[in-house]
């Protein structure tokens, strides 16, 4: 008799464990077993005039190997934050325009605008448009950090960049709050053996580890089956990552070994080259870009990259040395209060 109670006592806490082992499993955010398993669905992809229109703009601004450069803008950054110049927008072309050897790569320059206004404003500056379409809410204000406009419009913008690796295109996607002071094409790997170079908020040192904290504000990305699987995965992972920004869920994959299944090669850049404001470049004899993260607000963001342009005026102007120790970029005092703001207004 005590032989089968123990004997039901022990098959019931097996069955118990195994039952809490099955419910912790379900709760995984990721697939249980490869991500090349995960299912992914159709996307609605541009069809008729649209996918027409997306091919031409991308055949007007690509340079040679079809890469373009492709940037994504809002009313909330081309008009100027209370009524006072320059936006955000403006910032960033007086960024190529200041840089050294960057003028010509606005030439290869994508504008993306999510609303009629930042579509209009990039016409009037004669750049490469595309008016991209979107019936999953308005994206016309400002979207704060972390809100969920804001990781709605993190997700629609990668379903655009994966439809633009569908039609073949290599690009370096840039923010539209990052600087452009030297020609990134000097600093890039060109060789097909990368399929993805991505900045970083942090570098630790290895341009090949997969434990540097990525930056989706910045990087380059070349067109083949394994970036667009990449793409399609990252995408379809929103379904089950509520409440994470795209950036966020790409930094899980690639520690969940995402990378490894598919073959990805990929380099994180050093902030040495490609820094922000997470990081200060060191030596701006070596800055490439210059990119406004760890910064919360438009508003903040302008402020501070107005800083930016001016520090790299006066050092091309000669006003100040080159050397390590004697150039320093400005404090970012509006980017660093900007994460004390309790409630910033949603514009």
């Amino acid at each position: 008799m005590d032989y089968t109670k123990n004997s039901i006592s022990t098959l019931a806490i097996i069955s118990l464990l195994l039952a809490v082992f099955i419910y912790i499993s379900t709760l995984s955010t990721f697939p249980p077993k490869t991500f090349l398993s995960f299912q992914i669905n159709p996307t609605k992809s541009p069809i008729g005039m649209a996918k027409y229109e997306l091919e031409e703009a991308l055949k007007k601004a690509s340079m040679a190997e079809k890469t373009v450069i492709i940037t994504v803008i809002n009313k909330a950054y081309v008009e100027p934050y209370n009524g006072e110049y320059p936006s955000m927008f403006d910032l960033f072309l007086e960024g190529f325009w200041e840089g050294e050897s960057t003028r010509v790569l606005l030439e290869h320059l994508l504008v993306v605008a999510v609303d009629q206004t930042a579509y209009e404003r990039c016409k009037f500056r004669r750049l490469h448009c595309y008016r991209l379409v979107t019936g999953d809410g308005d994206f016309g204000g400002e979207k704060i950090y972390m809100s969920e406009e804001f990781i709605k419009m993190m997700w629609r913008r990668t379903w655009f960049l994966m439809e633009v690796l569908k039609l073949d295109y290599n690009f370096i996607f840039t923010d539209a709050d990052v600087m452009w002071l030297r020609n990134p094409f000097l600093m890039l790997n060109k060789s097909k053996n990368l399929d993805l170079q991505m900045s970083t908020d942090w570098f630790n040192g290895d341009s090949f580890s997969y434990s540097n904290s990525i930056n989706t504000g910045f990087y380059y990305v070349r067109s083949n089956r394994k970036t667009i699987t990449l793409f399609e995965i990252w995408y379809a992972m929103r379904r089950n990552s509520k409440g994470m920004k795209e950036q966020d869920v790409l930094a899980r994959m690639l520690r969940e070994g995402v990378n490894k299944e598919l073959y990805l090669r990929m380099k994180f850049l050093d902030t040495l080259y490609f820094g922000g404001f997470c990081s200060d470049n060191k030596d701006v004899k070596l800055v490439m870009t210059v990119h406004a993260n760890c910064c919360r607000t438009i508003e903040a963001k302008v402020a501070d990259l107005k800083n930016v342009l001016v520090d790299w005026k006066r050092y091309k102007d000669g006003h100040v040395a080159a050397g390590k120790n004697s150039f320093k970029w400005s404090k970012h005092i509006s980017c660093n209060n900007s994460w004390h703001v309790p409630n910033p207004t949603l514009s």
